[in-house]
């Protein structure tokens, strides 16, 4: 497999990551497929020709090996390090679609209109399908530690195995080659695995966490809007009731002592209603 074009696909994935995002891909290249092919590879090279069974009855040792190494190592890590790193191109395909957006829409209204101020922000979809893709990650990542795990019982692996699978005359010993070797992979492997998920984990929590940050931001720009609009309407409706003008009647309610020269404008009404001042 070429993982050098497999790395090339995925570098694009750090510009759009945040800080565990970008610590997770080191971990990935460095410690998984690095080791990967750099030793993994190696000590499992021909696995098959190093399990010695004690007995020379044809098909026997093939028989033990496939039942106690159904699946090998080395494939199932390979098939879960494609898995994992695939939701990630999730990401980089969503800025592409994204981009391809932006373009039609420049085309459209013109170099100056905008459709995305940022089309590798992580805000509304992308924010989403990058959330999906974490969670995806980290459930490929428990999936294959389960396999793992099922099928060989445990992470541990024996120097010795006793296999009774027919067509073997009785019970066989069967040695397993670089038992020790194998042992040492499988728990860095393992362990690697398990650094991913808690670093998928911590991405998860400080990506939810910001996005609701942001919501509460968003919400309290949005009262402190409406308060101050409503301040304004406030202030602007009691200025416009102090500058009203207001007619003759209005004006001498206010005084109750009524100029002689007004009297006789008065209704007859009013005249009557007139408290004695005197």
């Amino acid at each position: 497999m070429d993982w050098k074009t497999f790395q090339a696909l995925l570098s694009g994935v750090n510009k759009y990551s945040t800080a565990f995002g970008r610590i997770w891909l080191s971990v990935v290249f460095v410690f998984r497929v690095m080791v990967y092919v750099v030793a993994a590879e190696r000590v499992w090279g021909d696995e098959q020709k190093d399990f010695d069974c004690n007995t020379k009855q044809p098909g026997c040792a093939n028989v033990c090996y496939d039942h106690y190494f159904p699946i090998s190592h080395i494939r199932l890590w390979a098939l879960q390090l494609i898995f994992v790193t695939c939701p990630s191109l999730m990401v980089v395909m969503h800025v592409a679609y994204r981009d391809e957006r932006e373009r039609k829409y420049h085309a459209k209204h013109g170099n100056k209109a905008k459709l995305y101020e940022n089309t590798g922000k992580k805000h509304g979809g992308l924010w989403w399908t990058y959330l999906l893709s974490l969670f995806v990650k980290t459930g490929i990542e428990i999936s294959f530690l389960y396999i793992l795990h099922k099928i060989y019982d445990s992470f541990y692996l024996p120097r010795l195995v006793k296999c009774e699978v027919s067509p073997c005359p009785n019970q066989v010993d069967c040695y397993i080659g670089h038992p020790t070797e194998k042992k040492v992979f499988t728990y860095f492997m393992v362990g690697a695995s398990a650094l991913c998920i808690v670093l998928n984990v911590c991405e998860i929590i400080y990506l939810v966490s910001k996005g609701i940050a942001r919501k509460a931001q968003k919400m309290k720009r949005r009262e402190r809007t409406l308060a101050l609009h409503e301040r304004y309407n406030k202030e602007n409706s009691c200025s416009d009731c102090s500058t009203l003008p207001m007619s003759r009647l209005e004006k001498q309610s206010l005084n109750p002592q009524v100029p002689g020269h007004l009297q006789a404008t008065l209704p007859a009404h009013m005249h009557a209603s007139a408290p004695n001042l005197s």
